[in-house]
């Protein structure tokens, strides 16, 4: 009689990333603790706060049974986290990561009510009818559009209601739940971090490291043809693996039933063209707006509202059936939305017992020791691995830039090659790390198990990585400005 061990099952997303908050918390008690100087600059129209390159001081760190079970402050020494803050770090990080959950609360509400109006699935059967079986066509043309708006403007955020939408797609033309994840958030990370004029990533980046902005253009928009082309051949395959044999799918066993799938074919309206007009007018004017008027998460809020309201108002929607709808598109978005404050607790424990920058201090230490082809994809994978604990461009780019920049002069590196090592480092990582709120919100969506997307995504990160260390040695051989 043979037995089966049971196999290991990734846990659900809000099991995990309290579990990497508790493991952070108790490495708090190990890593030494320590500060950089900060000093307040003006990056592209926003106050950033910014380490001091060279003036890293180590703190002395309070050990105490209160401090494990209470907190126990004390002045000029450092507290590793006890029992009480490790359970406070996630209803802070749900406070500090506000603007991010109530503007994915608001666009759910508003794609409930498209969804209502019948555009959404009236548009997708319109747009496969036209397209026939070429699906490798439709895969390319919106991996790419959706990847340029992820390496422009730095679009996350804004495509996780856009998750139903490509599961019906992948539905229709025969591809399994990965796909249709796939379809937008690999398009969307790939196009992130190949970055060209993202403005929250190689904007502040360049601006941090004294570089004309944008600048070193063409080697971007290089890459980001590379790396595209990579994510859509990759994408492809796969399908064309499914199609050949079902059981090739990395979810073969899931029925991959949802609600919109098994309606009858919706009639294309002349009210749909309007809805569609009206909101990629007001969508556009958004994405000017954040460029020109420095908008952020409550104004784009507020014009997704606006879609929402003149959507329901030209389908002639009932007031009740219009609340409702956005109602039903809001409740959806709750794990979605609650997964970035869990996922922002973790920058809260480290922050809190100031280890953070010991981290940036250890690697930066490091690199300074090594031959510059080394150092350029050490930088890479040290910024790939910090966004596991800081998944946040802007955020990390004010962390550790200050500190690339001057240490690439040591090493005969450009800044430009730093920056791309952190624009890289930062954005390919996020279509794999668990403390990505985008990544795991879109998977809690598409009923996708995180351990079940590894399997799928783990070789094209690692293309991705290789052909950034590539990138990164050419830029170092041709000294890439």
């Amino acid at each position: 009689m043979t037995t089966h061990r049971p196999r290991f099952k990734v846990p659900h997303v809000f099991v995990l990333l309290l579990g990497v908050i508790a493991v952070c918390s108790v490495l708090t008690w190990v890593i030494p603790s320590g500060s950089y100087d900060r000093e307040t600059k003006s990056i592209e129209g926003h106050e950033r706060t910014l380490l001091v390159p060279g003036t890293y001081q180590p703190i002395e760190k309070h050990r105490s049974l209160e401090a494990a079970i209470l907190g126990d402050e004390v002045e000029d020494k450092a507290s590793p986290i006890g029992l009480v803050t490790f359970l406070a770090a996630v209803p802070r990080g749900l406070e500090e990561a506000a603007d991010i959950i109530f503007f994915i609360f608001i666009i759910g509400g508003t794609f409930g009510i498209l969804q209502r109006t019948g555009v959404i699935t009236a548009s997708i059967d319109r747009l496969l009818r036209k397209l026939g079986n070429r699906s490798s066509v439709l895969t390319g043309v919106l991996m790419v559009v959706l990847g340029i708006g992820g390496s422009t403007l730095g679009m996350g955020e804004e495509f996780i209601p856009l998750i139903p939408v490509f599961l019906i797609v992948s539905k229709r033309l025969g591809y399994d739940r990965i796909y249709g994840m796939a379809l937008v958030i690999v398009a969307t990370e790939v196009g992130f971090a190949a970055s060209t004029t993202n403005p929250f990533t190689v904007y502040v980046a360049q601006g941090i490291a004294e570089l004309p902005l944008a600048s070193g253009m063409p080697l971007r928009i290089v890459f980001f043809a590379v790396a595209m082309s990579a994510a859509v051949a990759y994408l492809i395959m796969y399908g064309k693996r499914i199609k050949a044999n079902p059981s090739n799918s990395v979810m073969a066993d899931d029925p991959f039933e949802i609600d919109d799938a098994g309606e009858g074919v919706i009639p294309y309206r002349p009210h749909h063209t309007w809805i569609l007009l009206v909101s990629a007018a007001i969508f556009l004017f958004l994405v000017y707006a954040v460029q020109q008027y420095g908008w952020w998460m409550d104004n784009m809020a507020g014009g997704f509202l606006l879609m929402g309201i003149l959507a329901a108002v030209l389908a002639r929607l009932p007031l009740e059936d219009a609340t409702k709808s956005f109602v039903k598109g809001m409740e959806e978005m709750v794990v979605a939305a609650l997964v970035v404050g869990f996922a922002k607790g973790i920058s809260v424990v480290l922050s809190e017992a100031q280890v953070m920058d010991t981290i940036v201090y250890g690697a930066a230490s490091l690199l300074s020791q090594v031959p510059r082809y080394v150092a350029a994809v050490g930088m890479l994978f040290f910024e790939s691995s910090l966004n596991l604990l800081i998944p946040s461009g802007s955020g990390q780019a004010a962390v550790t830039v200050p500190l690339m920049a001057p240490l690439s002069d040591i090493l005969g590196i450009s800044r430009q090659t730093a920056v791309f090592a952190f624009t890289c480092g930062d954005g390919f990582s996020n279509s794999v790390i668990p403390t990505s709120g985008i990544l795991m919100a879109m998977l809690s969506l598409a009923k996708i198990p995180y351990g079940r997307w590894l399997k799928f995504m783990l070789p094209l990160f690692g293309i991705l990585m290789g052909l950034s260390a590539l990138f990164l040695i050419y830029a170092v051989y041709s000294g890439y400005s």
